[in-house]
């Protein structure tokens, strides 16, 4: 009853309040822009090749918070979404990142997976029924009794639907396969607007005569180095039968395809338009072109910086004539993180090696069945997670905190290795703030029983993607920046956390902030 009543109070202060100017206003409008991989270092580097209307208006006009931080270990895309939108880490949200080894079928399982939901224009079954806790867009169809007109729009479906939640009105991302903006009947009925859109100006329509060649002299981009002179560069993405549309994800031509559908959106709703509060949420891509390291195609990597400051430019202009920035809160940031660079070259001898996580995990099940026994001991291993085998280690008789023990103690002496932590170390152990991050990014629902800690600047090889990943345990800078609805402009230095996004925006909102987001908003924000 308690909750049912504060519902409705906030729904009234939302849709009265501003007509009786007993509390004070909220955007019409609140525009989410994530943009992955986007690195603050780059954007000051290329500063000199951007217009007016796109960084360098973000930067005289906006609320600047350069350092937003991430307290979880090994972001990528999908837990660095569920982070932004729900205020939360993965320990309590559920989203340890894109995928992850589901213990039942020992398979790599994606974060949205769902074969109860069909997809729309989209082999993929798709829902958010794995993230579980409550995110800003499930917070704002609860406090506007599902008035509020919610979309997400990226090129990735996990970066769409993670923003999205559980409750808004639809998620839409670029389908692999087709270059169709794409769905889950989990969303209920799928827009007509996007249909008509697929129908008449599909990327399909259009990617054979797409050519990413420079949008500057060649002359401009001087800002990236690499042993390999390049003189220009021109990719056809038609040329790539089976994976055009892959690729051209990989390029800021997505930017302009995620522009083209919010401008859809724009023209055939309402959002923005009332006094009720809507949420768009955005996602651009900014990382390397093809996941290639940036020192193979270091001109497209600064032309993927000009384009991308093209299109915040483009997306600022167009929610200014359609809604107004007054009217408008918008907030861009990062998600926290870059694709593996290789390794150091050879002559500069920086101390490295090779981790094979294939051997590590036999020698570790020799090891076991050399104490107790022959079996199976290692059910699976991914990335840097080892599971062990539950079943047989009760069947056994065995005490599981003494195998985790003597299981860490083993592989803490293996070349490369820097620490290894248990899941019994991570839940009841002393706490240190290496330890708190690691522990950030557990789930005890998708997590490993080991976590090996590898050595700066060793190389973690993959056998599941046939590749390697460089370890490099450096700062990332990511941006926050709000503009628009009388934000105050100012540059601050002191670090903030993510988690201080989602609380920041409910409190703008007049809403409630998630469910699980326990810090507090962000202060003097607004002029």
């Amino acid at each position: 009853m308690k909750g049912r009543l504060l519902t409705s109070l906030i729904t009234v202060m939302v849709l009265s309040g501003i007509q009786a100017q007993e509390v004070p206003a909220v955007p019409k409008l609140v525009v989410g822009l994530t943009i992955d991989q986007l690195r603050m270092d780059y954007v000051e580097a290329f500063s000199l090749m951007y217009g007016e209307r796109g960084f360098k208006r973000l930067l005289k006009e906006g609320r600047v918070y350069r350092h937003a931080e991430y307290d979880f270990v090994n972001v990528d895309k999908s837990s660095a979404v569920a982070a932004i939108y729900t205020g939360a880490n993965p320990y309590v949200n559920g989203i340890v990142g894109d995928t992850w080894l589901d213990r039942n079928s020992l398979r790599i399982i994606n974060c949205v997976d769902d074969t109860h939901f069909m997809g729309i224009y989209t082999s993929e079954s798709t829902s958010p029924s794995r993230l579980k806790v409550s995110n800003l867009s499930d917070e704002v169809t609860i406090a506007t009794q599902g008035k509020a007109e919610i979309y997400s729009i990226a090129p990735a479906r996990e970066m769409a639907v993670l923003a999205a939640g559980h409750a808004s009105n639809g998620a839409f991302w670029i389908n692999d396969e087709s270059g169709k903006w794409s769905g889950s009947t989990y969303y209920g009925n799928f827009p007509s607007w996007v249909s008509s859109y697929n129908d008449r100006q599909g990327l399909d329509f259009r990617i054979g005569e797409m050519v990413w060649g420079p949008y500057l002299p060649v002359t401009a981009y001087k800002y990236l180095t690499t042993d390999t002179k390049q003189i220009t560069f021109k990719h056809k993405f038609d040329d790539e039968r089976k994976n055009k549309y892959r690729k051209l994800k990989t390029s800021p031509y997505a930017n302009d395809e995620v522009n083209r559908l919010v401008n859809a959106c724009l023209n055939a709703t309402s959002i923005g338009r009332d006094y009720i509060p809507d949420l768009l949420n955005v996602a651009y891509y900014a990382g390397n072109y093809d996941h290639r390291p940036s020192t193979e195609y270091p001109m497209e990597m600064q032309d993927v910086y000009v384009r991308l400051d093209n299109c915040i430019a483009e997306l600022l202009d167009m929610i200014d004539r359609k809604v107004g920035l007054d009217n408008t809160l918008f907030f861009i940031t990062s998600t926290g993180y870059s694709d593996p660079e290789p390794i150091d070259p050879e002559p500069y001898r920086i101390p490295t090696g090779e981790f094979h996580m294939k051997r590590c995990t036999a020698l570790l099940n020799l090891y076991l069945a050399a104490l107790h026994g022959e079996g199976q001991y290692v059910e699976a291993y991914n990335d840097q997670e080892i599971y062990l085998n539950h079943k047989l280690i009760e069947q056994k008789q065995l005490n599981l905190p003494e195998i985790l023990g003597r299981s860490s103690e083993f592989l803490v002496q293996f070349s490369g290795v820097k620490d290894v932590y248990s899941s019994q170390r991570l839940l009841l152990g002393e706490w240190t703030p290496e330890m708190e991050k690691i522990k950030n990014r557990y789930n005890s629902s998708c997590s490993g029983d080991l976590w090996i800690e590898v050595l700066p600047g060793w190389s973690i090889v993959r056998e599941h993607s046939l590749d390697t990943r460089v370890v490099r345990n450096i700062y990332a800078s990511s941006p926050l920046i709000f503009i628009g609805w009388d934000v105050k402009p100012a540059t601050i230095h002191v670090p903030i956390k993510i988690g201080n996004i989602a609380p920041t925006l409910s409190h703008f909102m007049r809403i409630r902030a998630p469910n699980a987001a326990s810090m507090a908003p962000l202060n003097d924000v607004r002029k």
